[in-house]
């Protein structure tokens, strides 16, 4: 990039299991926004080099950058190694610290779980201190966010795998019940498929749930009832002011939301109603939004939100 110099900017990445989401900002500069899909096969080495070539890209187009903040859903230890990630399991042992550090090397780096980060973004942007955030999306990430700060533990709080039904479908994760396995993306449109005896697209559930097809509205309506029960037993624990539900599945379906919210008012009980229920504001992006704030932090800033630093 030609010019005169200037500060590096920050940088937010957001790693998905299908796609991974860059945006970096500067002052004085227009936002760069970019978003990729990794190649199939969720080889850690192709999916690197495609990563390390995006970088690169920005790098030439945009500028520098000084701080990174990266929102995952894999689990990770407190060394930075990659422990689990059903979306892309090839990713097991990777050391994502030390990946990070050869992308790159002169920049500060963070790493956090996507949804404490879209809990932290969505409950700034709403003004509330105390919100629970449920992702929908490939899998079902979450969120928890307690006066202003994400829910202090040794991890983040799983509530994609919360259990909703003992006896329901399998979770990748290999235990029943999970809230993953029912209200996810790929599990809807699983049971979509086999209401309407053929393959059911996105593109196809949106198309029947508008004009009312039984198996879109049953397969939608399955999940919103999970959903809600992971937010009523959530309102039943922590008391929060608002539950949010993100995510790129749900941000694509804009009935989704009111379902859900349906459901869990009519489930709250007298002196215990459940919490409002409403759509991200910030959509598909929340996530991402998170990131750069942990990537702001990295530049003096305190973080709020739980990380591994990586230099």
């Amino acid at each position: 990039m030609t010019g005169p110099q200037r500060t590096p900017g920050v940088l937010g990445v957001d790693v998905g299991g299908t796609k991974v989401a860059l945006r970096a900002e500067a002052p004085g500069l227009p936002a760069y926004e970019r978003t990729f899909r990794w190649p199939r096969g969720a080889d850690p080495v192709a999916d690197l080099a495609v990563l390390a070539a995006e970088v690169e890209r920005l790098r030439e187009a945009w500028g520098p950058v000084g701080a990174v903040g990266v929102a995952m859903p894999a689990t990770t230890d407190p060394a930075g190694t990659v422990t689990t990630w059903p979306g892309r399991p090839g990713w097991a042992g990777l050391d994502l610290a030390g990946a990070l550090r050869r992308l790159f090397p002169d920049a500060a780096t963070a790493v956090a779980d996507d949804g404490d980060l879209a809990a932290l973004a969505e409950a700034r942007h709403a003004g509330r201190d105390d919100v629970v955030y449920l992702g929908v999306g490939t899998g079902i990430g979450g969120g928890v966010v307690l006066a202003g700060r994400s829910v202090p533990g040794r991890s983040s709080a799983e509530i994609g795998h919360m259990v909703v039904a003992l006896d329901g479908e399998r979770c990748d994760c290999g235990r029943r019940g999970c809230l993953q396995s029912i209200a996810s993306g790929p599990a809807t449109l699983r049971r979509a498929s086999a209401g309407r005896g053929g393959e059911v697209s996105f593109d196809d559930l949106r198309a029947g749930l508008d004009e009312r097809r039984p198996w879109a509205v049953e397969a939608v309506d399955a999940s919103c009832r999970a959903l809600a029960a992971a937010v009523v037993s959530l309102g039943e624990l922590l008391d929060p002011a608002l539950a949010i539900v993100g995510g790129g599945f749900a941000a694509g379906l804009p009935a989704l939301v009111p379902l859900v919210a349906e459901r869990a008012r009519s489930a709250g009980r007298p002196g215990r109603p459940a919490p409002p229920v409403r759509a991200a504001a910030l959509g598909a992006l929340s996530s991402l939004h998170g990131a750069v704030e942990l990537a702001r932090g990295l530049t003096g800033t305190p973080a709020p939100a739980r990380s591994i630093p990586t230099l």
